[in-house]
């Protein structure tokens, strides 16, 4: 490992953020270069600090710490993401011969010199009460490696030098803080300290100082292991890897029936789902095939800040079954298995606590599968992938500690306590769930401003949407607007042509692969043709009808697996039209092929409603074009549609709005809330026809 540090990138910074301290700018640089190494920290661990001098309202000057804000991540914190806090009353709690958690974070809330900043760091008081002007903490997994064995500070000692102080697993706020400044006092000659099955402290006069010790102490740990494993192997692969295809096909049926496996109701009977991340590296396969595999998932996390992303202990499942019915029956053990060892540590663990608290949810979040690679779960898609990092991380760090010794993590009492301390769970954020969240919906024709209007209220209800469609282009504009309203963990795109069942079946087979399944459906794809039956062409009238008709019965048909494999019902929600109760002249080809669409939808809700699917449709009414995504449809047949009716284009808007009984033009998210509603099932409702359309009393569903 080596220094990124460069004196123009840091001059670069200062001009960048000038109305900030010099120092403060030139901390974020150094923030930045940490948090860009996924070796050093991931997804939010670690923290840094500088101690600054600073002017008040009244122009006093007094020493402010400004230490990393929770829920910021360093690879990309700003000024902003740093607290502010009056450096002297700090200080002095170190008086205290006890603290409690609670009471240290009103301190430091009292503290602030900003009231709309951030909530500090939990190991605030480490960085108040250690002299230096910059401190930099961080989970580097070589120094974890060092540290999760049974002679950890021998091993420690011999890796890093004499000039590493070495501490103890203590829990981080006050007593971490304590003794930290304890040992400093005594051993002031340190440039780092050790926090065994925790981390790295490192400090300096100076911000490339405090970062480059860092660098120093993560590279000759990483030195020592390298020289320690020289060529030893501790992984045996037992098989060879299998064709990307038949991966592909383990993981899409193992993801679908985990999931229902793992879905469970909570104490207000509302359904709560997982999403899944895969990883299928050649790496992380050949581990999940190796004879280690089973010893490798029996040991618990690297650093208990972990617990709370990973749980403490993997599932290793040997191989995917052939079989549904086998991997079903495979996975209700292993997952029971596993809630009732759970249960039995809680029970364990909380009759030693005096206080009483809400226990989390028992079911396990990592997965090594054979043949597979690793299947991580999480409420949300982020969730997921950080769980997923995590446990790549771990099983890397896992293999070099044995490599060069024994891997040791903390005991479990140490991990039931981080796992409930209210501190570390508060990064996990206050758990409100949104309406749909953990639910895979896919939209057909995504690309178009229907399916916009969809995709965006499905994403604001919690759910994460698979945008589908013909058009890679279109399906580019529509992914980069909700990208940017929401984030790309929110949004994935599949190209599918809806009048083919087998790229139907591969789309979803995509989706069940980088999601773990769907759970909404909506066939939203829809073209037309203008022209009276006597001039309709066949191969138009046809076309029409492909993607209409057999490309609803497409979308619905292939679903059906998913479903039945889950096992926890779900939702297709079928765009249909107005038409199929007030058709129009001259638009013969459309009107039939949805009123076709329509009916194959009615019977799919009777022979759906066994796996607990519900089918309904909606009957929108001339829906245009969203900003910069057009309707392709009126695109089309517009201007020949209103010359039929002796208007102008121009016109059409305008005529559409007048016709209906509220006069309100009709939005793709007027489309989008009633997918909502029946995703959401507000109703115990099938079957059933929704008109939006202003208020057609000649499409009155009757």
């Amino acid at each position: 490992m080596k220094s990124l540090y460069k004196e123009r990138d840091a001059r670069r910074y200062i001009e960048k953020y000038r109305n900030v301290p010099e120092d403060l700018a030139l901390r974020v640089y150094t923030s930045h270069l940490i948090g860009a190494d996924a070796e050093l920290v991931l997804h939010g661990g670690g923290n840094t600090s500088v101690k600054v001098l600073v002017k008040n309202i009244l122009g006093e000057e007094r020493e402010v710490l400004f230490v990393k804000g929770s829920g910021w991540d360093l690879a990309n914190i700003e000024p902003k993401g740093f607290v502010g806090l009056e450096l002297s009353p700090l200080r002095k709690l170190r008086r205290l011969p006890r603290l409690a958690d609670e009471e240290m974070v009103n301190q430091l809330r009292v503290n602030a010199i900003e009231a709309q900043s951030p909530n500090p760091s939990v190991e605030a008081l480490v960085h108040a009460f250690l002299p230096h002007k910059y401190i930099d903490h961080t989970h580097a997994d070589s120094i974890l490696v060092l540290t999760n064995q049974p002679n950890a500070k021998e091993i420690v000692e011999e890796a890093l030098g004499d000039k590493v102080g070495i501490l103890p697993f203590i829990m981080p706020g006050f007593p971490l803080a304590k003794a930290a400044i304890d040992f400093y006092e005594k051993n002031s000659y340190v440039e780092a300290l050790v926090l065994l099955n925790h981390g790295l402290f490192t400090f300096g006069d100076n911000p490339r100082l405090s970062y480059e010790r860092t660098i120093y102490y993560v590279d000759r740990a990483e030195k020592y292991i390298k020289k320690k494993i020289n060529k030893k192997v501790f992984i045996h692969f037992a098989r060879k890897l299998p064709p990307w295809k038949k991966i592909v096909s383990s993981a899409v049926r193992f993801n679908q029936i985990l999931r229902g496996r793992v879905a469970y109701r909570d104490l207000n009977g509302s359904l709560r789902r997982f999403l899944i991340e895969v990883r299928s590296s050649p790496e992380i396969l050949k581990i999940s095939l190796s004879r280690e595999a089973p010893r490798l998932c029996s040991t618990g996390v690297l650093t208990p800040d972990h617990i709370i992303r990973t749980k403490n202990y993997p599932v290793f499942i040997e191989k995917v079954p052939s079989t549904d019915s086998e991997l079903k029956d495979l996975l209700w053990n292993e997952v029971k298995k596993y809630v009732e060892r759970y249960n039995r540590y809680f029970q364990r663990n909380a009759s030693l606590r005096k206080t009483s608290f809400k226990k989390l949810d028992p079911y396990p979040r990592v997965f090594l599968v054979g043949g597979v690679g690793l299947v991580a779960l999480g409420y949300t898609r982020r969730e997921a992938k950080i769980c997923a990092d995590l446990a790549e991380h771990t099983l890397q760090a896992k293999i070099k500690a044995e490599s060069i010794g024994t891997y040791k993590s903390l005991p479990e009492k140490i991990l039931f306590e981080m796992e409930y301390w209210s501190l570390e769970q508060r990064k996990l954020g206050k758990r409100a769930f949104l309406p749909l969240q953990g639910q895979v919906a896919v939209v057909t024709g995504a690309g178009g401003p229907i399916g916009l209007g969809i995709a965006d209220r499905l994403i604001s209800a919690g759910a994460v949407v698979a945008l589908a469609d013909i058009s890679k282009e279109r399906l580019k504009k529509v992914e980069k607007i909700l990208v940017d309203r929401y984030g790309s963990s929110w949004v994935e795109t599949v190209v599918m042509d809806v009048r083919s069942l087998k790229s139907v079946e591969e789309g979803y087979r995509k989706i069940s692969y980088k999601l773990g399944g769907i759970d909404i459906v909506v066939p939203n794809a829809g073209i037309a043709v203008v022209g009276k039956i006597e001039n309709l062409e066949v191969a138009d009238f046809q076309r029409v009808i492909e993607v209409n008709l057999t490309g609803v019965f497409n979308t619905i048909k292939a679903s059906i697996p998913v479903f039945r494999r889950q096992g926890t019902g779900g939702n297709i929600v079928v765009i249909s039209t107005k038409n199929v109760f007030a058709p129009g002249a001259a638009f013969g080809s459309y009107s039939a092929s949805k009123a076709g669409a329509h009916q194959i939808s009615k019977i799919a809700a009777l022979e759906l409603a066994e796996l607990s699917v519900r089918v309904n449709l909606l009957n929108p009414d001339a829906i245009f074009g969203e900003g910069e995504i057009p309707s392709h449809l009126w695109k089309e047949v517009g201007e020949t549609l209103m010359k039929s009716r002796g208007l102008s284009a121009g016109d059409i808007e305008e005529y559409y709005r007048k016709r209906n009984l509220l006069k309100v033009k009709v939005s793709p998210y007027h489309v989008g809330n009633a997918v909502v509603f029946f995703a959401t099932e507000q109703t115990p409702t099938t079957g059933a026809t929704l008109p939006i359309d202003g208020g057609l009393p000649a499409a009155f569903p009757r």
